[in-house]
């Protein structure tokens, strides 16, 4: 049955080493005022989801329509705030508080995110192609990407064909991460892997939807 994810900020990456000597590569992930702000059923919206708000702000950066939403609910104002789809099973109430023991430990999450934008680049760094070769002609377009198309028929490059183009940016999920450690206190998760963004990114944290077994660390 699925449940609710969080909102949380990626602090940036560390490693340790395992009892068995093996190096993690970990991400922090920092879950601030993650809260239950409101929800949609089935009988009135047509879905069950919930609407989750994190990181408090103050009325006055929040715009308007919202700033009245939040003051209707008795809810401190937030910044960021995400749906969530859920099942009938797992509605929560309107202000229940959200921390990083949600999740447990060794369990497996999915984390999304925006990747980081890399501006225009080529294809050589855009989709791992070789370029030509270094000699034997080739002049001034060692990186470049060859040939594109064809000559008569069908006359015209296919959509989809890997060119040079804008690189990053984009919404990332990457899937079956274990969590390492929880530290309610200072509202950390800690996460085996890497996540898309930068340190201070937004980031949503859910359970896997693909691996849910839990295996110790």
């Amino acid at each position: 049955m699925s449940r609710t994810g969080l909102i949380a900020k990626k602090l940036g990456m560390t490693s340790m080493f395992n009892e068995q000597g093996k190096r993690l590569t970990l991400t922090l992930l920092k879950i601030d005022s993650c809260q239950v702000i409101s929800s949609r059923t089935e009988e009135r919206d047509g879905y069950n989801a919930v609407i989750v708000g994190a990181e408090n702000s103050k009325p006055s950066r929040v715009k308007k329509p919202l700033r009245s939403w939040f003051a209707g609910l008795n809810i401190e104002s937030k910044s960021q705030i995400k749906e969530f789809r859920v099942s009938k099973d797992n509605l929560l109430e309107s202000g229940a508080e959200l921390k990083p023991s949600y999740f447990s430990k060794n369990q497996y999450i999915d984390v999304i995110g925006t990747s980081k934008g890399k501006g225009f680049a080529g294809v050589m760094k855009r989709h791992n192609f070789g370029g030509l070769e270094a000699t034997h002609g080739v002049s001034v377009v060692h990186r470049s990407h060859g040939s594109t198309g064809q000559c008569q028929d069908p006359g015209r490059v296919f959509k989809g064909k890997r060119m040079a183009g804008h690189l990053g940016n984009d919404r990332v999920t990457i899937q079956n991460l274990q969590v390492i450690e929880i530290d309610d206190e200072k509202g950390l998760l800690i996460i085996s892997g890497n996540v898309p963004g930068h340190n201070g990114s937004v980031v949503y944290v859910r359970d896997a939807i693909k691996k849910t077994s839990s295996v110790s660390a």
